[in-house]
């Protein structure tokens, strides 16, 4: 039997459950020192299949310990996706002693006697740090017959009213809901059935408060919410945001109903929501996603385990001519996975002729700052000796940045997985920076301190050796480039 985590594909530095099927993550919080990640977790197959919840704990945000299942299916069916939050003033009745932990999540089944799904909200507490839950005996709290899509309850407390909020992906909209003790729900409000993309079932839904650049007196509200796969859409599953204000019972959205803005520009970043609880001297408000999507995620060429989360990131906001918009960098933490550096200065790439360097790691943080001279486009290609490859460049005339996976390794399993994937993004003094960071199966590409970000699935079947930057149609100037190591954070 092959070892753990040394499997062809295996992530090194992203968390993966040790076997299985993995999709959306659930219930982040932070409660006594861990940060909680708990995941839609199909135990006996690695394809989508009775939806428990899987369970990982980590203290730094890069090193997991995989727990037990935390919530098996039961009378009121799978367990769906959902939230958890820390019940810090006993609101329940569910803790006599302490604050404990409180999942809130949708039970999926049938209807008696229907085919017709049936998607109703549930409770379960905890009162050892997440180790073993209690369902609520008044299960189901929260539920509506006529809404068929009606799952992934996202929770938080609201201070000014002194409410539980609830935000619920319910078909074509998010329907606000609050609360007292997260057991009785009132109606709030309605929001969506007009506003930004309707390619997709709507699911996954956040609603969170971030200062605009750092200024904590201009503060606006976000929500994500995600899109599900329609065939009829090329980019599959993706994830939208709204930019807003929010009073504890309705989302305003400042922008036109036509305006959509996604979160992330490559094809393998969903169902991202953010940490619950985290401390106030910390103040971050940091989210994952899962590392797919649905037009192929149940057959990527993965055995024995599927699917992987993104690196958790670190979300603000940042006012500019063309609006308020989401920035997105990796947790600082990642520096605990740092290894050796190699660092460059001023580098002219000439019209045409590539410069390449031998990769540190096959796992690698590059961090490579292009400036514009005379060319119309320039980039960075990583390559095996068996020519795969994948290849970003930036496009001077269209502004975009392009991620191509075409030639980046398996592909076969699915006609929509080799393609190329584009942001739009404009250079800053003539200049693009990017953050790049190449896993055995992934890469995820930060341009201009995070203002666009692409996450890519890639499956090459060999680790890339080579690095070649690239100028087209005259010169480029390589300011700065550092190449660092990561190392995996898997005990083999």
């Amino acid at each position: 039997m092959k070892q753990i985590y040394s499997e062809k594909h295996r992530p090194q530095f992203h968390f993966s459950p040790k076997e299985k099927w993995m999709n959306d993550p659930n219930g982040m919080v932070y409660f006594n020192g861990e940060y909680h990640l708990f995941y839609q977790f199909h135990p006996f197959g690695i394809t989508w299949g009775p939806m428990h919840w899987g369970h990982a704990v980590s203290k730094d945000l890069i090193h997991w310990e995989q727990l037990p299942i935390a919530l098996y299916p039961d009378e009121h069916g799978a367990i769906f996706s959902g939230s958890a939050v820390v019940d810090w003033n006993n609101t329940t009745g569910f803790f006599e002693n302490a604050p404990g932990l409180v999942a809130i999540y949708t039970s999926a089944d049938n209807y008696p006697e229907s085919d017709r799904p049936r998607q109703r909200q549930s409770l379960a507490y905890s009162s050892d740090n997440g180790r073993t839950w209690t369902k609520y005996e008044g299960n189901p709290v929260l539920s509506d017959v006529a809404i068929t899509d009606y799952r992934d309850p996202k929770v938080f407390w609201h201070q000014e009213t002194e409410k539980w909020v609830m935000v619920l992906a319910t078909g074509q909209s998010v329907t606000i809901y609050t609360s007292t003790d997260l057991k009785e729900w009132k109606f709030a409000s309605e929001f969506g059935n007009h506003a930004g993309s309707h390619d997709g079932v709507w699911e996954c839904p956040d609603l969170f408060e971030l200062p605009v650049n750092g200024d904590e007196n201009n503060q606006k509200w976000v929500m994500f919410v995600s899109i599900g796969d329609n065939h009829e859409f090329k980019e599959g599953s993706r994830t939208q945001y709204f930019i807003g204000a929010f009073d504890g019972t309705t989302f305003h959205n400042e922008n036109p109903d036509e305006k959509v803005l996604w979160l992330d520009y490559g094809r393998d970043n969903y169902a991202g929501v953010s940490w619950s609880d985290i401390p106030s001297k910390d103040g971050r408000r940091m989210y994952i996603g899962w590392m797919s999507n649905w037009r192929y995620a149940n057959q990527v060429p993965t055995e024995g385990w599927r699917s992987a989360m993104t690196l958790p990131r670190e979300l603000s906001l940042t006012a500019s001519e063309i609006g308020v918009r989401v920035i997105q960098k990796v947790v600082s933490e990642i520096n605990v996975i740092r290894n050796g550096s190699e660092s460059y200065k001023d580098l002219t790439i000439e019209s045409n002729q590539t410069k390449t360097f031998t990769m540190v790691s096959p796992l690698i943080e590059v961090n490579i700052a292009f400036e514009k001279q005379t060319s119309t486009s320039f980039g960075i290609v990583f390559q095996s000796s068996n020519d795969e490859k994948i290849g970003i460049r930036y496009d001077v005339e269209k502004e975009l940045l392009l991620v191509d996976r075409t030639k980046a390794g398996e592909n076969s399993f699915s006609e929509s997985f080799s393609t190329v994937q584009e942001a739009p993004l404009k250079m800053e003094n003539d200049r693009i920076k990017l953050q790049i960071i190449i896993d055995a199966s992934s890469i995820e590409v930060f341009a201009n301190d995070g203002k666009a970000a692409l996450t890519s699935l890639i499956f090459p079947n060999r680790p890339y050796e080579q690095m070649a930057l690239f100028s087209n149609e005259g010169s480029t100037l390589v300011s700065s480039l550092s190449l660092t190591e990561l190392n995996s954070i898997w005990d083999k």
